[in-house]
């Protein structure tokens, strides 16, 4: 109840308490996106040869969206499919058969080379020939041995090139034929194609969004302060206020916290899912939320603008008087003790 009272030709506004239903809520504000909503980006630079979708197409995931052309990428395949061409292990397989042919050919030598020393050896022990020969063709075997060490060490050394230049190059054609495959753009998921951002024949860059694509279900996503954040709990109810429907007020229920700060901002993303969904939805559309946080019927309150430092009220004769107060919202307190459904208080003075 409130009185009125003209003292020194100014109005005194004097109330009582009075025992209303309270409710205490949590503002919040944010916006509609339609599930696993994201923005479309190239992984390469180039020119937009073909867009494949329009505005309000429904897509499959793996759907062809857009088609970028960039000179260099098939320029890359085309070299680096030359130089696995020419760096095939196959292909290159004579020049391992002729390390081999010089292997066997070593062989050979060494297998002469000792049939000949050993058979000086002979002659020498029965005092036939010269220690010179000995000497020479012990020299022609030592020489026979190093040549067929060098040949098998060549053998090892050409393989190891080559299988290295054949996986090289073959690896270099995989990574040019992933670029020229990223030239198209294919749907992440399956949905409806939002907004484009793009028209065939402009520069498609790597920083900016070609599309924006999400599932036919909405989502809502809430800005909660970091002082409030602690009081949000999953399966909170929510009061959501659109403003393409200015005269109506829809629900919904608090389906997730992120759990990291946005340090410019200082608010937490909360997601929410609608228990009581509009009939038109569209992603970015702007609101407000409340979301409830307590309940009280039958509790006694009084206008918050009439609290002082949250615990204080002052009384008819201005006098101050200490209260415990419970559930509060943006125009009501709930009064637990220190003043009763009889007294009297007023705003201060100002």
């Amino acid at each position: 109840m409130t009185f009125l009272f003209l003292s020194c030709n100014r109005k005194k506004e004097i109330i009582t308490p009075e025992v209303k239903n309270i409710t205490e809520s949590v503002y919040a504000s944010g916006i509609i996106k339609s599930e696993n909503q994201y923005e479309v980006y190239t992984k390469a630079n180039g020119i937009v040869n073909r867009i494949a979708v329009k505005e309000g197409d429904y897509v499959k995931k793996g759907q062809l969206l857009f088609r970028i052309e960039n000179p260099n990428a098939k320029l890359s395949v085309d070299n680096a499919r030359l130089n696995a061409e020419v760096n095939d292990y196959y292909t290159n397989s004579e020049k391992l058969k002729e390390a081999y042919n010089s292997i066997q050919l070593a062989l050979k030598n060494l297998s002469n080379d000792s049939l000949v020393f050993e058979r000086q050896k002979m002659l020498w022990n029965q005092n036939i020939g010269s220690k010179v020969e000995l000497e020479q063709k012990e020299l022609a075997f030592e020489k026979s041995k190093v040549t067929l060490m060098q040949a098998r060490v060549n053998y090892d050394d050409l393989k190891r090139q080559l299988y290295l230049a054949y996986q090289q190059s073959q690896n270099n054609l995989k990574i040019a034929q992933t670029f020229e495959k990223d030239m198209e753009i294919l749907s992440a998921l399956e949905g409806i194609v939002y907004k484009i951002d793009i028209k065939e024949g402009e520069l498609a860059t790597v920083a900016s969004p070609l599309a924006v694509i999400g599932e036919e279900k909405f989502v809502i996503e809430l800005n909660i302060d970091e002082f409030d954040i602690v009081k949000i709990t999953k399966g909170q109810k929510v009061i959501i206020r659109l403003d393409a429907y200015k005269s109506q007020t829809f629900s919904a229920v608090i389906l997730s916290i992120y759990p990291m700060m946005n340090e410019r901002t200082r608010t937490f993303k909360v997601k929410a899912v609608f228990t009581q969904e509009p009939k038109v939805l569209y992603p970015n559309l702007t609101l407000e939320a409340s979301i409830i946080i307590n309940k009280k019927q039958h509790a006694l309150t009084i206008p918050t603008r009439f609290l002082l430092s949250d615990s204080t009220v002052m009384l008819e004769n201005e006098t101050l008087k200490k209260v415990k107060i419970g559930l509060s919202d943006y125009n009501l307190t709930e009064i637990k003790s220190g003043i009763t459904a009889n007294s009297k208080i007023i705003i201060p003075k100002k």
